[in-house]
């Protein structure tokens, strides 16, 4: 699973979620919420937590599973945690190989002509290294 600072880092440079089920996100709710409820992850199921379309947008309902008192939070409240397969079908053609390496990962794109390659011990993080780097490009 990627870090939290690269799911807000994809967020920030414009990566759009539409939450569908088994999807993994964290909460990022104002300041006088304790950490451990933004730390705590949790998955889109239809019978615990489902996305609803509002006039407003998209809502995360949760169906009293949770054991804090929430009955939904904005899509805009939600960090989501992009799952390694979910990571590599977004750089879509950019993607060329991953490569076991010893104590790593080693994941390889082409943008724009150039061969890029991201490293880390995780092979999701290199994923969503290399999608980042390809949202920073297009813009």
């Amino acid at each position: 699973m990627i870090s939290r600072e690269l799911a807000v880092a994809l967020r920030e440079a414009g990566l759009v979620w539409h939450p569908a089920s088994g999807d993994r996100f964290q909460l990022d709710l104002s300041d006088d919420v304790e950490p451990e409820v933004e730390a705590e992850t949790f998955t889109v199921s239809e019978m615990t937590i489902e996305a609803r379309r509002t006039p407003r947008g998209t809502d995360l309902a949760f169906n009293g599973t949770t054991e804090w008192a929430l009955d939904a939070v904005e899509l805009d409240d939600a960090v989501w945690l992009p799952r390694e397969d979910q990571l590599r079908d977004l750089l879509r053609g950019t993607f060329r190989r991953l490569v076991r390496l010893p104590d790593a990962f080693l994941v390889e794109v082409e943008i724009a002509g150039e061969t890029l390659q991201y490293e880390h011990p995780d092979p999701s993080e290199a994923y969503g290294r290399a999608l980042l780097e390809l949202i920073r490009r297009s813009r």
